[in-house]
């Protein structure tokens, strides 16, 4: 090869193009790390109502790591998106030395479970952890439906506004049996899903006939069961024998 001048030429222009290709880089890396880039300012934008300076501020607390152009964003997004209230992320670059975040909020839909595991569920149907003081529906299922239930709680609340009532508590059970507790305290029995009848038809069907039936009730009913394909029953508390405890149910 040493005797081929054009292959030497070949070999020597290859190695000098390695070299200055292995220099660039060395520079790069070099130039990424210099503290002349560090970066210096975080700007925050969108609607923010729940997450709070402090918090995003806890989060970042010692964890923000590279310069202007050695930061990961995706590690970053990561890191705010765990602060408490915030759904989504976006994280860019703004020379000279600052990251701009653009945050939004989850929008609480319900709460979900009791105690100190209670969660919330967001208008996504996504569950996610925080605090709220708000007047919010419970929702209670298996794990994992709870996107179901919030799709469900939509279609209840439509089928119930003419009647000016919402839907308080949706309850899902393991089988799959839906029960609703209405803003006025009364308990709905809606059953399952079948093939010939869903369980909104049953709530329409019920509020259908509501004013004619329930609403004329002088006293107060706790509980109604609508799992009859003809009709549905009623629990009258009033009439509740003392001695036994068992309700007395109407069937109508």
């Amino acid at each position: 090869m040493w005797g081929n001048p054009r292959l030497t030429n070949a070999a020597a222009n290859a190695l000098f193009a390695l070299a200055l290709a292995l220099a660039a880089y060395v520079g790069a890396r070099v130039l990424s790390e210099s503290p002349a880039f560090a970066l210096s300012t975080v700007v925050f934008g969108g609607e923010l109502r729940h997450v709070t300076r402090d918090a995003i501020a806890s989060a970042l607390q010692g964890k923000v790591r590279g310069t202007f152009f050695s930061v990961d964003l995706e590690a970053m997004r990561a890191l705010f998106e765990s602060v408490p209230w915030v759904r989504r992320a976006e994280v860019r670059r703004q020379w000279p030395d600052r990251l701009e975040v653009h945050i939004k909020e989850h929008v609480a839909l319900a709460r979900w479970g009791k105690g100190r595991e209670s969660q919330l569920v967001n208008t996504h149907g996504e569950l996610f952890s925080g605090q709220s003081d708000a007047p919010l529906p419970w929702f209670s299922g298996p794990a994992g439906s709870e996107g179901e239930i919030a799709r469900r709680y939509a279609a209840f609340r439509e089928r119930l506004a003419p009647l000016a009532l919402e839907p308080g508590q949706v309850l899902l059970n393991p089988r799959f049996a839906w029960q609703l507790r209405l803003s006025n305290g009364l308990s709905v029995q809606l059953g399952r899903d079948s093939d010939k009848d869903r369980v909104e038809d049953r709530l329409a069907r019920f509020v259908s006939v509501y004013p004619q039936t329930v609403g004329q009730s002088g006293g107060r009913l706790d509980y109604v069961d609508l799992r009859y394909p003809n009709g549905f029953s009623l629990r009258v508390p009033e009439v509740r024998k003392p001695e036994t405890r068992k309700s007395a149910r109407k069937r109508v």
